[in-house]
């Protein structure tokens, strides 16, 4: 069940949402829990998430990066997150589906934090591009997603030469999507709509679908 704003509101609520949408297997289960844990250990070496976020982590990290996969059901090919950090919402949708995984994290130690989870956890299908997504080598994405890489134009301009006709787009923007959706030259806007967050009653999501060419970037 559910918050009566469909907002999911609990632990508990988190985790039967997973359990409806994904029906997770025992070792999926597991894979998140160490996640959990692995995550918050680390969060006293270097800051990985807000601290007051901690007791509500299944809901505002793990569901609320679950939500993408959810928007992305029957989708394949390979998935890039940008601006990873801890792996959100990267690892999350790696435990929940065998998709090759390209997790792009400029700083050092994330990067070795992302590594040690996927390792941990059996994760063969992530890898981890520890550069600025300037210099991460172009490749066809099925789908892009980033969970607070960079603002909405410079993000979308970023990634352009990864998009192909049929690339998907799962960027959570919070309370703002819709103002920054708004600002984006209107050959962009028509690639996106917005989805309500299943983790906050203010937050969107923005899904697109398309490939952002050459002669579209930079136009109103």
């Amino acid at each position: 069940m559910s918050s009566d704003n469909g907002v999911l509101a609990s632990q508990d609520e988190a985790r039967s949402w997973l359990e409806r949408t994904f029906a997770p297997t025992a070792g999926q289960w597991a894979r998140f829990d160490r996640f959990a844990q692995m995550l918050i250990a680390e969060n006293d070496q270097q800051n990985l998430i807000a601290a007051s976020t901690i007791p509500t982590i299944w809901v505002r990290h793990i569901a609320d990066s679950a939500q993408l996969l959810a928007l992305d059901r029957g989708g394949e090919g390979l998935w890039v997150d940008l601006g990873s950090g801890p792996g959100l919402p990267g690892l999350v949708v790696a435990i929940l589906s065998e998709r090759p995984m390209l997790l792009v994290e400029s700083r050092k130690r994330r990067c070795e934090f992302l590594r040690a989870v996927a390792d941990e956890l059996g994760l063969g299908h992530v890898e981890v591009a520890e550069a600025p997504l300037e210099r991460v080598e172009t490749r066809p994405a099925a789908t892009i997603s980033a969970r607070a890489f960079a603002p909405l134009d410079r993000l979308i301009d970023l990634s352009a030469r990864f998009s192909t006709e049929s690339t998907r787009w799962l960027l959570p923007k919070g309370r703002n999507a819709v103002k920054e959706l708004a600002l984006l030259p209107e050959a962009w806007q028509r690639m996106f709509h917005v989805e309500q967050s299943r983790t906050d009653t203010e937050s969107r999501i923005l899904v697109g679908e398309g490939r952002i060419g050459a002669k579209q970037r930079g136009k109103r």
